[in-house]
């Protein structure tokens, strides 16, 4: 049985593509990964390494932490 490789290839995102995802600020991003910031978010998606100086963020949390978000609006 062989698998789809778009189905089981995980993206990355930038920031720049997860601040047009999300619609937040950079500023915002950051301090929702902030434990000290009084906007810290425990459910906002860790970055992944991708080099010394590079990070990136699964897609697919970001898009589950978004159908979260969503399903606790009131």
């Amino acid at each position: 049985m062989a698998t789809s490789t778009a189905q089981t290839q995980e993206r990355f995102q930038r920031r720049p593509m997860v601040e047009e995802m999300t619609g937040l600020s950079r500023s915002t991003i950051y301090a929702k990964m902030d434990a000290k910031s009084p906007h810290h978010d425990p459910e906002f998606p860790k970055p992944v390494r991708l080099g010394k100086r590079a990070v990136a963020w699964r897609e697919s949390d970001i898009l589950a932490w978004m159908n979260g978000r969503q399903s606790t609006a009131a």
